[in-house]
């Protein structure tokens, strides 16, 4: 049976490099695009506009396309979040229930990412585990402690076929920077190139574990196709969000790679409200359960990812 694939939040940062590499795996016709807002209008492929918490509207669409797997990507991002935590609450939580009761009442196998936010500052920072303390102090965090849980009952109780990774601060070149903590790693790239200076909001020395979206898109679809043995799982309640890592630097080394690059840029430090949200998370990961369960490996490091970055925006921005 072929994969007719639902992606919520279809043109979010995720999303916008998620579908053309499901498109190019699956086939154009077999991925069903879901987007609110900012829809692209020179977009291939099949599209469905609607918000994710209508859900009678999005059951519709379910039906219309005979959907069997769905990459439930829609999200309020951390620093978003603290500006409206009831609309976060809505968007992240109520909206993945309703995915997750779709999912069930039409056999649809789920994704859903969770993040680095849901750990806090009681969770160890250094190789953090993927069992461990989760006491998140931002409303995002608390959306994807609670999406996690939702995600493991929903396995547990109904044996619903939903895979989960934590990504840590993504890095892009197509999507510009949207609301998160991490975004000052790809910000510097874009006011960089544009505008020849960036201050960060965070301290030279802070560090947090990263990820090239190439990377991460890999990761997603890999997982997805994974060959799980979910009955057994199951029997032993055992479901995680896997730990998802690849990199991680201080802003400070982001600061001198992108210097090899553009060397005239001017860089400033002035932390702001997102040092303290950065300063809870984790510094690094410990992903060797997703590399061991099933076959999970990086393959950017930050050198790679800096010279990607910049050679892909300079294209982007028409800079020769």
């Amino acid at each position: 049976m072929s994969k007719e694939i639902l992606v919520t939040g279809a043109f979010g940062q995720i999303g916008s490099e998620l579908v053309p590499a499901l498109q190019k795996q699956h086939g154009v016709d077999h991925v069903v695009a879901l987007g609110h807002r900012n829809i692209p209008s020179d977009f291939q492929g099949k599209i469905e506009k609607a918000d994710t918490t209508d859900k009678s509207t999005v059951e519709g669409i379910i039906k219309k396309h005979s959907i069997n797997t769905i990459y439930h990507l829609v999200s309020l991002l951390s620093a978003r979040g603290e500006e409206n935590p009831n609309l976060t609450w809505d968007v992240n939580t109520k909206g993945l229930k309703d995915i997750l009761d779709l999912a069930l009442l039409y056999q649809a196998q789920v994704f859903w990412p969770s993040s680095i936010a849901a750990f806090g500052p009681t969770t160890p920072r250094d190789s953090t585990p993927q069992k461990t303390i989760l006491e998140p102090t931002t409303m995002y965090g608390v959306t994807k402690v609670e999406g996690e849980n939702l995600c493991r009952y929903y396995f547990v109780r109904y044996g619903l076929d939903v895979r989960s990774v934590r990504y840590p601060g993504l890095i892009s070149w197509k999507a510009e920077p949207g609301g998160g903590t991490t975004d000052y790693a790809v910000a510097i790239f874009y006011e960089g190139l544009q505008r020849g200076e960036y201050t960060f909001f965070v301290r030279p020395d802070t560090t947090l574990p990263m990820m090239y979206m190439d990377d991460a898109v890999k990761g997603t679809m890999n997982l997805m196709n994974a060959g799980i043995d979910l009955e057994a799982r199951r029997n032993r309640k055992d479901w995680d969000s896997y730990n998802l890592g690849a990199i991680s630097f201080e802003a400070q080394e982001l600061e001198q790679e992108v210097k090899k690059h553009i060397p005239d840029i001017k860089v400033s430090y002035e932390p702001d409200s997102r040092q303290v949200i950065a300063d809870s998370w984790p510094q690094s990961f410990d992903d060797s359960v997703a590399r061991k369960e099933w076959g999970w490996q990086h393959d950017f490091d930050l050198p790679r990812m800096t010279k990607e970055m910049v050679k892909n925006l300079r294209r982007k921005f028409d800079q020769h």
